[in-house]
């Protein structure tokens, strides 16, 4: 049972990867416009959690949330023309790589401030106990985020208010372009929560497995009154901050060895040692590239957005 779980993880896994690595080559020709963040090596984090999730939950990503919503179950076709700037995107070509929202699939948005998903998060919860809903509310947030105080102010509300909240620290090590080491005096992210009064772990990024089961037993547990919990998430990014960025701030000597310990290459490692044959897990990988393409030439064959248009649905 534990070797196809693996093989289903490494299929999630390869299809957020195909996809962000086809969107970086859209940057590149040009058919992608305006800033993107990509998530490759940081697989393991939404394809784990998002199985935890039920449909009324509700989540809240970073604007490096492509892998987010692909794990909640957003199609690739509709996600790519919203990149495209095409009228059949999820949001109508308004929103781009940045603002992109699925609620039909619990995906309720990026957002390009860094940490404000995390109160919107706790506006959510609050209101699921209104609505009859009693939702789960989680936010994706990065480790510079930390450092925001929005991010403190909505962990110690809800923990003030005992509101079903996830709050999943993707720890990278870099806050953009900034070693978090450089940034804190204690390195234990996990100390804060705790410090609220909400039970917060630390563990394994890169193993889908560990994280589905954190994950799941926080999930009930806040789902049984027990309030919000924090999980920091090891794990790395094998790209730059944004598509373009040079990484001169960063050493050869760690991407080698992030490029080593990043999911997809684990859970091959695992699959061939378990006994698993190299076509099949070969396929894993050709599947999902293949997929993409499909749904890129669909997108890319898509009307544009009108942009006359351009201010419908929009709020202030």
């Amino acid at each position: 049972m534990m070797q196809e779980e693996l093989m289903a993880d490494l299929r999630a896994m390869w299809r957020i990867r195909a996809f962000e690595e086809k969107v970086e080559a859209l940057c590149g020709s040009g058919d992608i416009r305006g800033s993107v963040h990509l998530c490759n090596g940081q697989e393991a984090g939404p394809v784990g959690a998002c199985e935890a999730l039920d449909g009324t939950d509700a989540l809240f990503a970073t604007y490096r949330g492509h892998g987010w919503a692909i794990a909640r179950g957003t199609p690739l076709r509709p996600l790519l023309a919203e990149l495209l700037g095409r009228a059949t995107g999820v949001n109508g070509g308004r929103g781009g790589s940045a603002y992109f929202s699925a609620p039909e699939y619990g995906f309720y948005g990026e957002n390009s401030i860094v940490g404000a998903g995390a109160p919107i998060a706790v506006g959510a919860a609050l209101a699921g106990r209104y609505d009859g809903t009693h939702r789960i509310a989680v936010t994706v947030f990065g480790d510079g985020a930390m450092n925001q105080g929005a991010v403190h102010e909505a962990m110690n509300f809800a923990a003030a208010a005992q509101l079903p909240v996830l709050f999943l620290c993707e720890n990278n090590r870099w806050s953009e372009l900034t070693p978090i080491r450089d940034t804190v005096h204690n390195e234990a992210l996990t100390d804060r929560p705790k410090a609220l009064g909400m039970p917060a772990v630390r563990i394994d990024g890169n193993d889908p497995h560990l994280i589905r089961e954190t994950v799941s037993d926080l999930a009930e547990a806040s789902r049984e009154g027990g309030g919000p919990a924090f999980v920091e998430l090891t794990t790395q990014r094998l790209v730059g901050h944004y598509v373009g960025d040079p990484q001169q701030y960063r050493a050869r000597e760690e991407l080698a060895a992030d490029r080593e310990r990043e999911p997809i290459a684990v859970a091959i490692r695992r699959l061939t040692e378990a006994g698993v044959g190299a076509g099949e897990i070969e396929d894993a990988e050709s599947s999902a590239r293949e997929e993409v393409e499909q749904a890129a030439r669909a997108a890319l064959a898509d009307p544009r957005a009108d942009t006359g248009s351009v201010r419908e649905h929009i709020y202030a």
